[in-house]
């Protein structure tokens, strides 16, 4: 028996948080009854439906790499208009859903799953995922500075983990860094590179934990083998939590 917002997001209908909101606005039946209660637990014989559409049982959980160009919206939708990866991206995949975003202005390495469980848990800081970037921003390169976000500095009363940064190459006014992060909050390099005084005019996101850019053209997506997705995320048991 599991929970009926799981068994949702499992199936790519929504994520975790969304399939709730369609629970309490009273479109999820089964068995052909309305239920409101998120922590509803089904078995795998029940049959569930949306607003009356038969819920299929969840594929097998697939999982791709998606070189994010500048210019792209990480959402499914944008209430600005704005073009959305979503948009651009092949047709005949399945519902796809991003693990963590890069904001517009950004590129490089975004994950992409069909399993809102195994999104939610690679995405949970507590996983301890790393993630890797290729940051160039403007001003003067100062070492003192930098051990403020290696320290974890604290912006707006929020304070931030520890970041791994080392210098690369200074070309006239522009620096480049090699960025760690250890977790993916919203915007969270180029607002540490603010707070001391360095503008970051180019982010590139070059992996995620295990999974590389590589040389994957911008804009292409590539699924990774399953066979890859069990033996570096010990897949099983990730999709019990």
């Amino acid at each position: 028996m599991q929970r009926i917002a799981k068994i949702l997001s499992r199936a790519g209908i929504a994520s975790r948080r969304q399939a709730e909101k369609l629970i309490f606005n009273g479109s999820i039946s089964v068995n052909g009854l309305t239920i409101t209660d998120p922590s509803f637990k089904v078995a795998p014989s029940d049959k569930i439906a949306v607003n009356g559409k038969p819920v299929n049982a969840p594929d097998d959980t697939r999982l791709w790499r998606y070189h994010k160009p500048v210019g792209l919206v990480t959402t499914n939708s944008d209430e600005k208009g704005r073009t959305t990866i979503y948009d651009k991206l092949p047709l005949g995949l399945p519902r796809l859903m991003s693990i963590g975003r890069l904001d517009i202005t950004s590129e490089g390495l975004i994950l992409l799953t069909n399993d809102g469980t195994l999104k939610r848990n690679l995405e949970l800081p507590s996983a301890g995922f790393v993630r890797k970037y290729r940051v160039r921003a403007n001003g003067i390169h100062n070492e003192s500075s930098l051990d403020k976000l290696r320290a974890g500095i604290l912006i707006d009363g929020e304070k931030f983990r520890a970041m791994e940064v080392t210098l690369d190459r200074i070309k006239g006014t522009n620096v480049w860094y090699n960025v760690v992060l250890t977790e993916g909050r919203n915007r969270e390099i180029r607002r540490g590179f603010d707070k001391i005084n360095m503008k970051v005019n180019r982010l590139i996101r070059i992996s995620f934990g295990e999974f590389e850019l590589g040389f994957l053209p911008k804009g292409e997506i590539e699924e990774v083998p399953i066979t890859v997705v069990h033996k570096l995320l010990n897949l099983g048991e990730l999709l019990k939590k």
